[in-house]
C-alpha cells in the first residue's frame, strides 16, 4: 500500500469512528507527539499508550470527538501531512478547529505522529489541565 493509501485509510478510519481500523494501523513503537499543555498532551510511545490516549479522549467527550479531512493527504517521501477538522462536546464545552497532522509511514504502518492546533489554549481548556 502507498504511504498515500496507508493515510487515506487512517483517517477514511477515524472519520467513521473505526477505532480498531485505527489501531490497526500503529506501529507496536509508534511515537506520538501530542501538543500542549492538557491532560493528553506529551510524547506517547507505543501502541497501547497511544490507543489509550485516544481512549481517554472519547471518554472525556462522551464518544463525541471527531475529525474529517479538509483536503487530500499531502506526501513528501515517507511523510504525510494532512489539514484536519477536529472538535467534540462534553457537559460544559465544547470545541471545533483546524489542525494539521504530520505523521511518518513504514510500509503499512503509521510510525510517528505530531499534531498542530489552530487554537491550542482553547483545546488545552477542553481536555483539561494536566493531572
Amino acid at each position: 500500500m502507498s504511504v498515500a493509501a496507508v493515510a487515506q485509510k487512517y483517517f477514511d478510519a477515524l472519520e467513521v469512528k473505526q477505532f480498531d481500523v485505527v489501531a490497526g494501523m500503529f506501529a507496536d513503537d509508534i511515537v506520538w507527539h501530542q501538543p500542549g499543555d492538557n491532560r493528553f498532551s506529551g510524547t506517547h510511545r507505543g501502541s497501547g499508550a497511544v490507543n489509550a490516549m485516544i481512549g481517554g479522549m472519547m471518554e472525556v467527550s462522551r464518544g463525541t470527538f471527531a475529525l474529517s479531512l479538509r483536503s487530500a493527504p499531502m506526501v513528501n517521501g515517507d511523510l504525510v501531512a494532512a489539514e484536519v477538522r477536529f472538535g467534540g462536546e462534553k457537559e460544559d464545552a465544547s470545541m471545533a478547529q483546524d489542525g494539521v497532522d504530520v505523521m511518518r509511514v513504514s510500509g503499512d504502518q503509521i510510525v510517528e505522529v505530531w499534531l498542530y492546533s489552530s487554537d491550542q489554549k482553547a483545546e488545552d481548556a477542553f481536555w483539561g489541565p494536566l493531572a
